[in-house]
């Protein structure tokens, strides 16, 4: 049925105007007097998908390229219209700027964006820049340009290539200003050499700095030895080599510099230098591959090739320039992969190897059940005073926050925790791993079954302690006290809280989304303290030398430094969970946090509400919200921990077929090794 509808679909459909549309744009072309702005417009809307669904425009674009290639007339007319566009154009701008990371900063930046959303910038159509944003006038514009092919946008400018008209004053001015813009370019790499912020992130870097300096003047000399060639056509011109190897040298000081920087830290400032000096190398690279790839009468194919790659990408990121979500996502991945890597080191202490791992990992647990379980008490008395919504927030808060950095100090663990860690870990594997080497989905595995079993160990330590610890505090206290501590109206609202069919699961999402964000500010703080040399600089406080003696107060600050992400992690995790709630009630919205751990403490101190007398339907439909809430927890966090891990390290994998396999013949074989480690006699460490 579906190839009959198809059939009276293409029978009955309205004929493509599409290739009519094409055609009469590129008529247009004949017409030596008409606007090329214009003429471009109209190009570009005819070559433009109707809607987001519409996946024609790579054929559209095949269409215009093959009535192009067979019109020798209309192909020069063409030509001759978008050469005399760019150079009538100001290009040093499109050259130096477009695609890379502007020099007014990050606020400066954001601000324009927002004011260019209020009221849009008025653009100068002398500069190419400002006209590419009059020609792809659409937001979207830049996926269909993602869409067309290498091949195609390298057709299209062979056909724009001079060839006759190579020395013709047209390329001639297209070609001093790349000469320019690869001046400027050298000019601005050249000015790292005094940037004080690289002087502070590597110690040798004074070493490095006439290498910055030669490149000013080396670009100087290969653009007077190119200009001299193009007055003389016969006159030998510098082939850019030396300048290009000048280039790679300070490429490689900066790529050592950010290799130093994920050991030592670093800052969006620096994160931001760096990139935007690797972005203007890049940028100069291509700029004279080009220019010494055209000198010839016939422009070299190679830098048709490169000029049509740097042309497609800068056309892209300018349609891009105004998007404050790509600017956004462009600065988050500045910082990600160094926080990532944080976050990652972590995760390797929340992998379970061997039998004492595994011990200690249940004995981590189990204490910080306990702990939980009288921060839950503690919350249901807070809770009880019915104070002012701003003091229930804080209270709530800080017993949170506390209560998370004492478990965190005291080297104890909550379960949750764990799936934002070693997401990182996973993440790293998934980058180097090769689907066909059987090596490498082993050791995937490996680690995938040590983070079950620590993850089971963990879960089972917290609920098995957190429960029991809150049955009996509650009973010792309702003995003292002559009174169950929790009213039965508590009680009631506690058990409801665990329904499954409540708001307990969005709930738990939120809670998750918390515990992903924990990780992150984890590794951001841990970043900043090895960036700041937080360590030191507190040593040296003269009120705490004077208080503790110089030695200790060094030590001091070392502990405080090894340990400040997890700190800050942990108690502004604890204020998220404490403060969702009162936020709610502000808002006058359903929102509240759901924690396995603090869910199975809350079901003990239910049953001290209604003193053992619950049905046993109820405590087993608890016990299950109870475990919804947790796999949603850990589900949330782990997603969104991985999804960033991966984007940071630009993994894009494709391969969970192989992977999913490899776990289901691990399931098969070995199902013990998803609860248990190996025995002491087979055991073998997971490579991490």
């Amino acid at each position: 049925m579906r190839g009959i509808f198809a059939t009276l679909r293409r029978l009955f459909a309205r004929p493509d105007s599409s290739a009519t549309a094409i055609g009469d744009a590129l008529e247009r072309f004949r017409s030596p007097e008409a606007d090329t702005l214009n003429l471009i417009r109209q190009l570009v809307a005819a070559l433009r998908p109707r809607s987001r669904r519409d996946d024609g425009s790579g054929e559209r674009y095949a269409a215009m390229l093959e009535r192009l290639e067979g019109d020798a007339e209309l192909r020069a007319a063409f030509r001759r219209h978008v050469l005399h566009f760019l150079a009538a154009r100001r290009l040093v701008t499109f050259f130096t700027d477009s695609g890379i990371l502007p020099g007014t900063g990050f606020f400066a930046e954001w601000g324009r964006i927002l004011g260019n959303h209020l009221l849009p910038e008025a653009p100068d159509e002398r500069r190419l820049k400002d006209c590419l944003h009059v020609i792809f006038d659409r937001a979207d514009d830049w996926r269909w340009l993602e869409a067309a092919s290498p091949e195609q946008s390298q057709r299209l400018w062979s056909i724009i290539a001079p060839t006759d008209e190579l020395h013709g004053i047209d390329w001639r001015s297209v070609q001093e200003q790349m000469i320019d813009a690869v001046l400027l370019l050298a000019h601005r790499v050249s000015g790292l050499g005094v940037e004080s912020e690289l002087m502070r992130a590597s110690p040798d870097f004074d070493d490095d700095t006439p290498r910055f300096i030669a490149l000013s003047a080396e670009a100087l000399e290969f653009a007077t030895s190119l200009r001299a060639a193009l007055d003389e056509p016969e006159r030998p011109a510098d082939d850019g080599s030396q300048l290009l190897v000048i280039a790679a040298q300070c490429r490689e000081t900066l790529q050592r510099i950010r290799r130093r920087a994920l050991t030592v830290g670093t800052s969006l400032h620096l994160s931001y230098v760096l990139t935007r000096s690797e972005q203007s190398l890049q940028r100069l690279h291509e700029l004279v591959d080009i220019l010494t790839g055209s000198r010839e009468a016939t422009i070299h194919p190679e830098a048709i090739a490169g000029w049509a790659a740097f042309a497609h990408a800068a056309f892209i990121a300018e349609n891009r320039r105004n998007s404050l979500g790509f600017y956004m996502t462009q600065l988050s991945q500045l910082l990600a992969v160094r926080i990532t890597e944080n976050a990652a080191r972590s995760g390797e202490h929340y992998i379970c190897d061997t039998p004492a791992d595994y011990r200690r990992m249940w004995v981590s647990a189990a204490g910080a059940g306990v702990l939980i379980g009288v921060m839950a008490l503690l919350k249901i008395f807070a809770g009880g005073l019915h104070a002012p919504l701003f003091v229930e927030a804080f209270l709530f808060s800080m017993i949170y926050g506390l209560g998370f950095v004492a478990i965190f100090l005291l080297g104890m663990t909550v379960a949750t925790k764990q799936p934002a860690m070693t997401a990182q870990t996973l993440a790293s594997l998934l980058g180097d791993l090769k689907p066909t080497r059987s090596a490498d989905l082993e050791r995937l595995v490996d680690v995938i079954v040590a983070v079950s079993r620590s993850q089971l160990a963990a879960i089972a330590g917290n609920v098995m302690l957190a429960l029991p610890v809150a049955i009996s505090v509650g009973f010792a206290l309702s003995w003292l006290h002559g009174a169950p501590i929790i009213a039965a109206e508590k009680g009631a609202s506690l058990i409801g809280d665990l329904d499954a069919l409540s708001w307990a699961i969005p709930h738990a999402a939120i809670a998750g989304f918390y515990l992903f964000l924990s990780g992150l500010i984890t590794g951001y703080f841990d970043n900043r303290a090895a960036y700041a040399d937080i360590g030191r600089r507190l040593g040296r406080l003269r009120w705490l030398q004077a208080l503790a003696g110089p030695e200790r107060a060094g030590r001091i600050g070392s502990y405080i430094e090894s340990r400040l992400g997890g700190i800050m992690g942990n108690f502004l995790f604890g204020c998220m969970l404490g403060s969702t709630g009162v936020i709610g009630t502000i808002l006058g919205l359903p929102l509240d946090i759901r924690h396995i751990a603090f869910a199975s403490a809350n079901l003990g101190y239910a049953l001290i509400g209604f003193e053992f007398a619950l049905p046993w339907q109820a405590i087993v439909w608890a016990a299950f919200g109870i475990a919804a809430i947790g796999l949603t927890n850990l589900l949330v966090s782990f997603a969104l921990a991985l999804r960033t891990a991966m984007g940071a390290r630009r993994i894009h994998f494709d391969h969970w077929s192989p992977v999913m396999r490899a776990i289901g013949r691990r399931l098969r074989q070995q199902p013990r090794s998803f609860l248990l480690p190996p025995r002491a006699d087979g055991n073998r460490r997971t490579a991490v």
